[in-house]
C-alpha cells in the first residue's frame, strides 16, 4: 500500500501522524511511505530521519494526496484539503464529525473511506483516543493554574496553597481517563480535589488508587453545592461519537 503523510495545516498543530520508527516498520513490510517535506519538523523529526527510515520525501501536499492510497493525518481535513480527497482512498485520522457538518458533507461528496481514530474500539477501550485524553486531563490543570493567576484575570488562588493558606479547590466531573489524569495532576500540586462520578465501582477504584482525592456521586445537587466553593472546575465526561 502507498501511505501518505501530509503536513498538518491546522493552526498550532505541530504533531505528525507517523513517526520515523513506524515508517521503518511499514517499509520493511513492503509498503511505500510518502511524507510531505517538513511534515515532522514540529515534532522534532527531520526529513533525513524519514529518509533513513525508508520513506520518500514529497514536496507538496497535493502530490502526497494524489499518489497515496491511504492518507494518515493527526487532525481532520480542513477546507483547502477537501478537494484533494478522492473515491477509493482511505483517510485515517481524528475526524470528530459531530462538530462539523461541512467536513461531513465534503467527505461524503469525495467518496473517501474515512476511519476515525476516536471510534476505534478494542473491547471497551478506545486505544487511539485514550492517550489524547491523558494529555488533555493533565494539561487542564496546568492551564487552569495559569489562568487562576491575577495577572491572567484569575482569582489569584494558588492551587497548592502555602503554610497558613488553604489550597485551592479543584472539582473534576468524570472519573475516566481524562478525569483521573486531571485529578492526579491537581493532587500532585497539593490541591483539594473532588472527583464527581456516576459509576459506583469506578468510585471504589478511585478511592483505592487516589487516597488524597475525594469522590462524590455525580448529580446536579452535589455539583450545585460544590460550585460556589470551587476554584477550578474541569469537565472530563466522554460523550461517545
Amino acid at each position: 500500500m502507498i501511505i501518505g503523510v501530509p503536513k498538518e495545516i491546522k493552526e498550532q498543530e505541530h504533531r505528525v501522524a507517523l513517526l520515523p520508527s513506524t515508517a521503518t516498520t511499514l517499509t520493511r513490510r513492503g509498503h511505500t511511505v510518502l511524507v510531505q517535506k517538513s511534515a515532522g519538523f514540529g515534532s522534532g523529526f527531520s526529513d533525513d530521519d524519514y529518509v533513513a527510515a525508508g520513506a520518500q520525501i514529497i514536496d507538496t501536499a497535493e502530490e502526497v494526496f494524489r499518489q497515496a492510497e491511504m492518507i494518515v493525518k493527526v487532525k481532520e481535513p480542513l477546507k483547502p484539503e477537501y478537494g484533494l480527497l478522492r473515491k477509493g482512498q482511505i483517510l485515517f485520522t481524528y475526524l470528530h464529525l459531530a462538530a462539523s457538518r461541512p467536513l461531513t458533507d465534503a467527505l461524503l461528496a469525495s467518496g473517501v473511506t474515512g476511519v476515525a481514530y476516536e471510534t476505534i474500539q478494542v473491547g471497551n477501550k478506545l486505544p487511539l483516543l485514550e492517550p489524547m485524553s491523558e494529555i488533555a486531563g493533565r494539561m487542564s490543570v496546568v492551564m487552569g493554574a495559569y489562568y487562576l493567576a491575577k495577572h491572567n484575570g484569575g482569582s489569584g488562588v494558588l492551587l497548592g496553597g502555602v503554610p497558613g493558606v488553604l489550597p485551592g479547590r479543584v472539582v473534576v466531573i468524570g472519573g475516566g481517563t481524562s478525569g483521573v489524569n486531571a485529578a492526579r495532576m491537581a493532587v500532585g500540586l497539593s490541591a483539594d480535589v473532588t472527583i464527581l462520578e456516576l459509576d459506583g465501582e469506578r468510585m471504589r477504584f478511585l478511592d483505592l488508587t487516589m487516597p488524597n482525592a475525594n469522590t462524590l456521586y455525580s448529580n446536579e445537587l452535589n455539583l450545585t453545592e460544590l460550585m460556589p466553593k470551587t476554584d477550578l472546575l474541569i469537565g472530563a465526561v466522554l460523550v461517545p461519537g
